[in-house]
């Protein structure tokens, strides 16, 4: 196996995670810690980023900032060297029905789901052997009543995507698509007793796997543009 395929790869890489305080942001920064990496994890609150950071082993440090302020964003990549990977998962999404759902709560989700991300890769500061790691849905392609909103938003990072994918080539641009997965946001909209959901893989995900394939993504030099299912096989049903 080539020696950049390897999870030990990793070790002494800087990486950004957007989102990392909880749920599958924190999955990947305790898998990429584990292996060595240099990890900063990004939360709009605080404290709950430096307790993320504490509870994880390796070099770990933690700081704050909200994705959609372009200010920010700029301020803090303008401060910090170039990471070697950047990965965003964070979002603050609102479900309901189009004539249910308050029009600010829908245009909040674009702005979290979409328009942070975008902003992130805007002015993220990335080597040129880096990666960007965004975050999806399965939503985004299997839609279903009371979702518009966010499976609009993640369709719309998918497309986001592949257009970064060719503008900041040699950085490469991938994106996950999660289905469920238990992670605080999940636990708040279903009773942990819900019947087991009627895919293949008939149970909800773990963030771990979930983060498997972020770190994949960045070890692939040879992954830009693509969109990678890890849904138990909901797209199917």
């Amino acid at each position: 196996m080539a020696e950049h395929l390897r999870f030990d790869a990793l070790a002494g890489q800087r990486i950004l995670i957007v989102g990392g305080s909880s749920g599958i942001g924190f999955a990947v920064a305790e898998a990429a810690a584990r292996h060595g990496a240099a990890v900063t994890i990004v939360g709009r609150d605080r404290a709950k980023a430096a307790t993320a950071a504490a509870a994880l082993e390796g070099d770990v440090a933690a700081t704050a900032f909200e994705m959609t302020d372009e200010p920010a964003v700029t301020a803090f990549f303008a401060a910090n060297a170039p990471f070697d990977h950047v990965v965003v998962t964070a979002a603050q999404l609102h479900g309901g029905r189009v004539r249910d759902l308050p029009t600010e709560l829908a245009r909040a989700t674009f702005e979290s789901k979409f328009w942070g991300p975008y902003l992130i890769a805007r002015h993220a500061r990335i080597a040129d052997h880096g990666s960007i790691v965004l975050t999806s849905g399965a939503g985004a392609r299997r839609p279903r009543a009371g979702r518009a909103a966010v499976a609009a938003s993640s369709a719309a990072i998918e497309v986001l995507t592949r257009v970064l994918a060719s503008e900041l080539a040699p950085v490469r641009v991938n994106c996950i698509s999660p289905g469920l997965v238990d992670t605080p946001m999940l636990r708040a909209v279903r009773d942990p007793a819900s019947p087991a959901p009627p895919q293949p893989v008939a149970r909800v995900g773990d963030p771990a796997e979930i983060a498997f394939q972020f770190l994949a993504c960045m070890l692939n030099r040879y992954m830009t543009g693509s969109v990678i299912d890890i849904d138990g096989g909901m797209a199917l049903v």
